[in-house]
């Protein structure tokens, strides 16, 4: 399989404008993100997809490719769909460009199961939730899988029900996805759907309209996103804490 990996990346933001050049210990964010990713043994192409003049000279800057999209998408998905267009890949997959401490593990056991499952039209990845407060965060998405893997439902309340709690685990969805190539053409045609709209949950699309999302449990995914100043801050502390003295 060929296997191409995006990172869609847009300098507007409601919560943090211009994030992706952030800088994270001297560095734009959108740099640690495509150094992690690069670290994939599966992928066989990497680029950024952007709008924006200034995010394309900073990937160049550092090395990195880069292509200029739209823009007019309402979604990443919808940006990397329009990169999916003009390459030649089996797989897409579509990288978060506000995770700078991705593992590029993770992106690899992301695209595994396209191997085993020929049928398999996307997949995405889940960790176990360990923090309580984390449950009732409607920010920490969940979801609840079948016994083959594939996704029954994604909620931003808690699933399952804790009904018996000594049976209960709660898994976090992480916002990672990998896509055959036709699928995700066909998907950034389809139409947004109502239970997508009440959650504000894409991916809720898919299942709606009758599609498979494989869901794989990891445990090498860090979660440290930076969706605000405030996050950066803590990212800035965390990287300040592993580096070497």
């Amino acid at each position: 399989m060929r296997v191409l990996g995006v990172v869609p990346a847009r300098f507007q933001s409601s919560r943090f404008q211009g994030k992706p050049l952030a800088l994270l210990g001297g560095r734009p964010m959108i740099q640690h993100v495509y150094e992690r990713a690069s670290e994939s043994k599966l992928l066989n192409e990497l680029v950024v997809a952007t709008d924006d003049q200034r995010i394309f000279d900073a990937v160049v800057a550092f090395g990195g490719r880069c292509v200029m999209t739209s823009d007019r998408h309402p979604s990443g998905t919808d940006r990397v769909a329009e990169v999916a267009a003009g390459r030649e890949a089996d797989i897409v997959v579509n990288i978060q460009g506000d995770e700078p401490f991705l593992s590029p593990v993770t992106l690899d056991e992301l695209v595994e199961p396209f191997a085993a499952d020929p049928d398999l039209p996307m997949s995405t990845v889940m960790r176990r939730i360990d923090d309580e407060a984390a449950l009732a965060d409607p920010n920490v998405v969940k979801v609840v899988a079948n016994r083959r893997g594939d996704a029954l439902y994604f909620s931003r309340s808690l699933i399952p029900f804790p009904r018996r709690s000594e049976l209960h685990q709660a898994f976090e969805h992480i916002g990672l996805y990998a896509y055959r190539r036709a699928f995700l053409l066909d998907l950034a045609r389809l139409e947004p759907t109502r239970l997508e709209q009440t959650e504000a949950l894409e991916q809720l699309r898919v299942l709606e309209h009758g599609y498979r999302i494989r869901v794989v449990e990891t445990a090498s995914h860090l979660g440290l996103s930076v969706d605000t100043p405030a996050d950066l801050a803590r990212a800035e502390q965390f990287l300040a804490a592993r580096s070497p003295r």
